[in-house]
């Protein structure tokens, strides 16, 4: 099952094993039950601290559990986790092993006093660079507390039971037996919802930080370059995120970060939260922005106010709040959200095996998305409210050379059908013609662009009429001290190389603006690590 290669990197890191595990496999006489054999065996083959049980009675087959001998500290896996999910198996077995996970202290013994019984099942796909994350931190947490139970389920593998339970997106999570959460969540997000309390904790320590001098609002790209620039001069320097990586978590492939030939969103993500860490950058995610306080006089602290109730003060303030898919805005498109109406191909795709989908857009996104959606469903079909698709030609010829694709130019979606439960259809009017038509499909996935997310900042600093913050060459915004960068503002090109650009250029404004204003209040400057 595993090349000799991938086996020797493997053993080597099973060597970090210090409990003795157990593989129990539930099988059948299907193709995938020894496909996962074959894994299991290899597994086992590597280490003298992993034991092979073939004889597990769980109901769903291929499935297998880790086990930690003498415990009832374990994992279950529904189906293969190759692809995106084989990290996650590797640091399952070393964490139900006994290995220690790299997350903060604070955070696992927050998960070892959560009380009560908690069965998490999540529904996976092998393509889904969201899912992993969940899966990892689900796993963990059934690693450090023996009253967390969880299994993570290929959707692809088991469809009869996503249909069942009426599964159209992945990740999706159920908390026993009941929905939980949809899409990325990491460790401190799940952890948090579990835990009512941790928002207003998290609020109370937020409360006592002394100001900053650089505070940058968001986590992306923009904002880590922002946050590193600003650190290296010397300043005391915060970012405040809902998500450190933002929109580029839910990146599949970037192959034009100028240097590196191929990565992926949630790897460039987290080297970029990595890089903000090994600077003295006070990091604080979960945390919403809902109001910008200009300062009350040159040199002033400016204000930002937070969804938990907590305030941040800085002496300048780097806007990189990036921005999230465009929605249609159509009727029943928000009712059938995640139930059959998706914004990610990649991650959803492959629940739609064999049925009829749309793509709503012809730019480059949306051909993609049409071409890779064309290797597993029956039928795409293909809007463009255009009279021409604006994807690259490469792209285009592509896309026209696939028979199971219909191009629609022209055409306005005016409406998601469904039956209460899932989505059945959508009609379109065609431009030219005005006549309303209805298409039977099964999925729609929408991919129109980037909204900004700006809403919070309408009344406060200027903003264009599509939402963007409006900056000059430097990152200067329409107020003295507030800087912005990245997806959020006017500058052309929403890239990831010119987001850190902006970022870094931001950053460096926001210091030069320091140096060259007198304070009106000076700010703390004591180390973080002090606090």
């Amino acid at each position: 099952m595993l090349d000799a290669n991938l086996k020797t990197q493997l053993k080597a890191y099973l060597e970090r094993i210090t409990h003795p595990i157990t593989l129990v496999a539930s099988l059948d006489d299907g193709a995938k039950s020894q496909e996962m054999l074959g894994l299991l065996e290899d597994i086992a083959s590597l280490s003298g601290k992993i034991t092979l049980d073939r004889n597990g009675a769980d109901a769903r087959r291929p499935s297998f559990a880790i086990k930690r001998d003498g415990t009832d500290i374990g994992v279950t896996f529904a189906g293969l986790p190759m692809g995106h999910e084989f990290n996650s198996l590797v640091l399952a077995l070393l964490q139900v092993g006994g290995h220690p996970s790299k997350e903060s202290e604070e955070l696992l013994e927050q998960i070892r006093s959560l009380d009560g019984d908690f069965r998490f099942e999540t529904y996976f796909s092998l393509t889904c660079q969201n899912c992993p994350d969940v899966v990892q931190a689900l796993n963990l947490m059934s690693a450090l507390n023996p009253r967390i139970k969880h299994v993570a389920i290929d959707g692809a593998l088991f469809q009869q039971e996503v249909e069942q339970r009426q599964v159209m997106a992945v990740p999706t999570v159920f908390l026993n037996g009941e929905p939980f959460a949809q899409g990325r969540m990491d460790v401190a997000q799940i952890v948090a919802k579990l835990d009512t309390g941790a928002v207003a904790r998290a609020a109370e320590k937020i409360k006592t930080k002394a100001p900053f001098e650089v505070l940058v609002i968001g986590g992306g790209p923009a904002g880590a370059a922002a946050a590193i620039y600003a650190a290296r001069k010397g300043i005391r320097t915060g970012v405040a995120a809902e998500r450190f990586g933002g929109q580029v978590l839910d990146t599949m492939a970037i192959e034009n970060f100028i240097s590196v030939s191929h990565t992926e969103g949630p790897k460039l993500a987290a080297a970029l939260e990595q890089h903000v860490k090994d600077y003295e950058v006070d990091v604080m995610n979960l945390q919403t922005a809902t109001a910008l306080v200009p300062a009350s006089q040159e040199g002033g602290l400016i204000e930002v106010k937070l969804a938990s109730g907590a305030s941040l003060k800085s002496r300048t303030v780097v806007l990189s709040t990036g921005a999230r898919w465009r929605s249609m805005n159509v009727p029943g498109e928000a009712e059938y959200r995640n139930k059959g109406v998706a914004y990610c191909p990649h991650c959803d795709g492959p629940l739609f095996k064999g049925k009829r989908v749309a793509v709503i857009g012809g730019g480059n996104s949306g051909v993609e998305a049409a071409i890779d959606l064309a290797g597993i469903v029956s039928h795409v079909t293909l809007i463009e409210f255009d009279s021409q698709l604006r994807a690259d030609a490469v792209l285009q010829r592509k896309l026209h050379s696939l028979p199971n694709v219909t191009v629609l130019l022209s055409a306005q979606t005016t409406e998601v059908h469904g039956d209460g439960n899932k989505v059945v259809g959508l009609s379109y009017k065609e431009r030219n013609s005005g006549e309303l038509k209805r298409v039977d499909l099964e999925g729609i996935f929408v991919q129109i662009g980037l909204v900004p997310n700006t809403e919070w900042l309408k009344g406060t600093l200027a903003l264009t009429p599509r939402g963007e913050i409006e900056v000059d060459n430097r990152g200067q915004t329409s107020l003295p001290g507030v800087f912005a960068a990245g997806d959020a503002t006017t500058v052309p090109f929403k890239q990831i190389v010119i987001a850190m650009g902006e970022g870094a250029k931001a950053g460096l404004a926001a210091f030069d603006h320091l140096i060259r204003t007198v304070p009106a209040e000076e700010p703390a400057r004591e180390s973080i690590a002090a606090e």
